[in-house]
């Protein structure tokens, strides 16, 4: 841990997921500063968001495997030039398709970082050393997600929102002079191997994932403003059809599939991944619509709108220790069922947040609740993913629950607005988007709900012990993390 090659790995591993963080916590902010400087649509900025979340979700599982075959630590710089390169297009951008373009780009860059930023560490650490350093990687990686929200806010108010994505430039020099530097190259040498062992990609699925994923999100995003005409439907078919060729694919495949199907032989392991997408759509709406509400209705900086939703991560990054320990002891069933109705009851205070709205009085309360709320769910939920399957398929479970949080996020992003019918420019109306703004809380506070409900009736405590009871917690307040 103390020699230079150690402190050049983890600077490389900490910087690069600063990166992704960053940018996952900051482009909210963003939305209603570069809707209306690039006059984008309310489709414009659901896509904005949800082209990189698509990308990210499809193709994590296939990042990694990537690593896996050729090197960790190649795959890992090219995931960091690509997703360097892809924001400074973002920071370019001169109209919304550009703009959404680009965001698909950065999605593919992250799906190849995302998992190489610990992949490295688990393969470049001694077994002794390396729970200090994925604890420093976790410590300080989440010191980068709360201050996300401020330095982007005040990049916003002092220069532009395009600043957001140009600050991935300067920090992507170093990651990748440490990593050439310091981080040594492996793989998994049975991964790897040649002849007729050799584990095949599964890059189909992870095309018939997007796919599927994608026409769903294309539908729902375009049936505010298209209603039930034939590229929506078709879309929409295609989407459902994509899903079902997926999982006959996956099934067909066996052990060389991205997602082997046995795991949801494993009833506590679907439940807990239908429990994750709940919970991630109900975080993924609220802060799509709390920073455009706080700035176009309340009146609020870029810089103030930021610092509303760092509550959410300090609680996270203080307590899921303690929230994991708790879990270890009384099992999940009561975290994952007191912690919904917790954050649920956070979004009902947020609904009276009006024009002149105080933080201290009307902001704070509801965003500490909601943060609570989080801080009990995502320690337990992590673990007991974890230890609902076999210890040989942790990295694919903790991979696929990763993905399934971006598809939360994914889909109420892409459906809340068609939900509480907003379209078109409706985020500039005063009145239109406070209607729509305590309709989508409504909405995402029932999604809570229903989630405590799920958990109190399915969700029991693991059949043994999970490998490794505490998350990183930096990164549930936009994404959880890739335990890969």
């Amino acid at each position: 841990m103390g020699t230079p090659a150690a402190r050049g790995t983890l600077l490389a591993a900490i910087l690069a997921s600063g990166m992704v963080f960053l940018d996952s916590t900051v482009v909210n902010v963003a939305l209603p500063r570069l809707g209306t400087e690039l006059d984008a649509t309310v489709a414009g900025l659901q896509w904005t968001i949800n082209g990189y979340l698509l990308m990210l979700a499809a193709f994590v599982l296939l990042g990694g495997a990537l690593g896996d075959r050729f090197g960790r630590r190649r795959v890992f710089l090219i995931g960091v030039v690509w997703f360097a390169v892809a924001s400074a297009l973002c920071g370019l951008a001169q109209g919304t398709g550009w703009l959404v373009a680009a965001r698909f780009l950065q999605g593919v860059g992250g799906a190849l970082l995302t998992p190489g930023s610990l992949s490295v560490i688990q393969s470049s650490f001694h077994p002794d050393d390396r729970g200090r350093a994925i604890g420093a990687w976790s410590g300080l990686a989440g010191v980068s997600t709360a201050l996300g929200p401020l330095v982007g806010g005040w990049l916003i108010d002092a220069l532009s929102w395009r600043w957001i994505f140009f600050i991935n430039l300067p920090l992507a020099v170093p990651v990748v002079l440490a990593a050439l530097r310091w981080v040594p190259e492996s793989r998994d040498e049975h991964a790897s191997r040649t002849g007729a062992g050799r584990r095949r990609f599964d890059v189909a699925g992870a095309l018939l994932g997007a796919l599927g994923l994608g026409g769903v999100t294309y539908a729902l995003i375009d049936a505010p403003a298209r209603g039930g005409s034939l590229p929506v439907l078709a879309s929409a078919l295609v989407g459902v059809l994509a899903a079902v060729a997926f999982v006959l694919l996956e099934r067909h495949r066996g052990d060389t599939a991205m997602l082997p199907v046995g795991l949801f032989g494993s009833r506590l392991f679907s439940v807990l991944n239908v429990f994750t997408v709940m919970m991630y759509a109900a975080l993924g709406g609220f802060t799509f619509f709390l920073a455009v509400y706080l700035q176009n209705v309340v009146g609020w900086s870029a810089l103030l709108t930021g610092l509303a939703t760092v509550p959410m991560t300090v609680l996270l990054l203080v307590g899921s220790s303690r929230a994991g320990a708790l879990s270890a002891r009384i099992g999940p069933r009561l975290p994952l069922t007191v912690g919904p109705v917790v954050a649920a009851i956070g979004l009902l205070l947020l609904r009276g947040v009006r024009p002149g709205a105080s933080y201290w009085t009307d902001v704070l309360p509801g965003v500490t609740l909601f943060g609570l709320g989080l801080t009990l769910v995502v320690a337990p939920l992590t673990a007991s993913v974890l230890a609902a399957v076999a210890d040989r398929f942790a990295g694919v479970a903790s991979g696929f629950n990763n993905a399934a949080s971006r598809a939360g996020g994914l889909l109420a992003v892409a459906a809340l607005p068609l939900l509480v019918g907003l379209s078109g420019t409706g985020y500039e109306q005063k009145a239109a988007l406070t209607d729509a703004f305590r309709g989508a809380l409504l909405w995402c506070a029932g999604g809570l709900l229903a989630g405590a409900v799920l958990a109190g009736l399915l969700i029991h405590r693991p059949p043994r012990d999970a490998p490794g009871s505490q998350p990183c917690p930096s990164l549930p307040a936009a994404t959880p993390p890739d335990r890969r």
